[in-house]
């Protein structure tokens, strides 16, 4: 399992949160978003789950990830 920070612009509330971890979810890790922060923390397992995947679902939901 692999665990990186994303930068991530646009959150500003909690529904915000919410979003961009059903996201990563979605793409097949496990993420935990903080708008204080601007980031999310995202663990995933990179022989099953391309980090290019996760990045697009975020930014579908329209936010931008910067790392």
């Amino acid at each position: 399992m692999k665990k990186i920070e994303l930068k991530i612009e646009g959150m500003t509330c909690a529904h915000c949160e919410r979003t961009v971890e059903e996201a990563i979810r979605e793409a097949g890790a496990v993420g935990k978003a903080s708008r204080a922060n601007g980031s999310a923390t995202v663990t995933y397992d990179e022989n099953t789950v391309d980090l290019q995947k996760i990045r697009e679902a975020i930014e579908e939901n329209g936010y931008s990830v910067k790392s």
